[in-house]
């Protein structure tokens, strides 16, 4: 396996091939609750980051998802930093799986973080127009989070994004990483 991105129709094709493959969702937990793909680990990407040394180590390839495949590629930074070299984002993540019919597990609905981080940054732009017209500085925010959007479609980071992560309503379950890897080890040995 290497490093390139795969299809939502070659990760079906891969997952028959090569059923050691392990999918890691790197999306908030509560995107992960309403909806992922079978037999994948919920690993969000702020607790990825700080445990990617221990992730490297996982033996068997492992492709990463997100909503879109951005996360998915910060995460795919990280864990090739810390020395993983089997490892895959999906293209076009879980819109690209959901258009392939790829089988999914779901749960209560919510929305994902990027809808969020829209709906969130259009209100304050909206907002700040609309009061702009009997405060004119105002108009600054308006301003600001547009920068704040370029910024983040150039670093492929978004403060926003991050700072929506942490709201109890994207939590799901508590992500403990020595679980995950228990788990993909069992997997693992149950393979062989």
């Amino acid at each position: 396996m290497n490093n390139t991105p795969v299809t939502a129709v070659e990760l079906r094709q891969l997952l028959t091939d090569h059923p050691e493959t392990r999918i890691i969702d790197v999306r908030t937990g509560g995107e992960f609750e309403s909806m992922h793909i079978p037999g994948s680990y919920n690993v969000p990407l702020d607790n990825l980051a700080e445990h990617a040394r221990s992730l490297a180590a996982v033996n068997c390839p492992v492709v990463l998802v997100c909503q879109s495949g951005g996360r998915a590629s910060t995460a795919q930074d990280h864990l090739t930093k810390a020395g993983k070299t089997n490892l895959r984002v999906l293209e076009g993540g879980m819109g690209s799986w959901l258009v392939a019919e790829g089988d999914v597990v779901r749960g209560s609905e919510k929305w994902s973080l990027e809808r969020q981080v829209r709906l969130v940054a259009g209100s304050i732009v909206f907002i700040s127009i609309l009061l702009s017209t009997v405060i004119p500085g105002i108009k600054w925010v308006a301003g600001a989070v547009g920068f704040g959007l370029t910024f983040a479609a150039l670093s492929n980071t978004c403060m926003m994004g991050m700072l929506l992560a942490k709201l109890p309503y994207n939590r799901g379950p508590e992500c403990r990483i020595e679980d995950v890897l228990d788990q993909m080890e069992a997997a693992e040995a149950s393979a062989a």
